[in-house]
């Protein structure tokens, strides 16, 4: 048994100490919102926040992130509102088919944390996430608009 602190609750997990940290999120704690892409950190479909870091969860094992604050997309509406990016993605209709866009949204929060009026070129280089759709037009568009919120 492990313990793993999500969205600021507690949960007790059952796990070896080298699941991924994906799976224990999914399988375990029931929060289906961080989803399976790859499984190489290389599609960032998997991406949460670690102590407010973003991190490919699939490469991550559930041991390491004893200890630490783990935040899920469903860990980012506060007081029944959903965050600024959330909302931006929607009014820009961002999502496709929708796959990627919880890893998506979880870097952008993240780079807007670091970069709150970012350029162009800085949401390039910040947005390493893989969307099979295309949306990357709108994903762009999206970030400035929160960005302006």
């Amino acid at each position: 048994m492990i313990e793993l602190k999500v969205n600021g609750k507690m949960h007790r997990v059952d796990v070896e100490p080298d699941t991924p940290l994906l799976w224990a999120i999914r399988e375990n704690v029931g929060l289906t919102g961080t989803k399976y892409g790859c499984g190489i950190a290389q599609c960032g479909a998997c991406t949460v926040h670690i102590n407010g870091e973003p991190v490919r969860s699939c490469a991550m094992q559930a041991s390491e992130a004893v200890g630490k604050e783990i935040t899920t997309i469903e860990g980012l509406a506060a007081n029944g509102m959903v965050h600024k990016v959330q909302k931006a993605w929607v009014d820009h209709d961002v999502p496709q088919c929708g796959y990627c866009q919880s890893g998506m949204i979880m870097a952008a929060v993240s780079l807007l944390k670091e970069k709150p009026k970012p350029t162009d070129a800085d949401i390039d280089a910040a947005m390493t996430n893989i969307c099979r759709c295309g949306t990357f037009q709108q994903v762009r568009a999206a970030i400035h608009d929160a960005a302006k919120a």
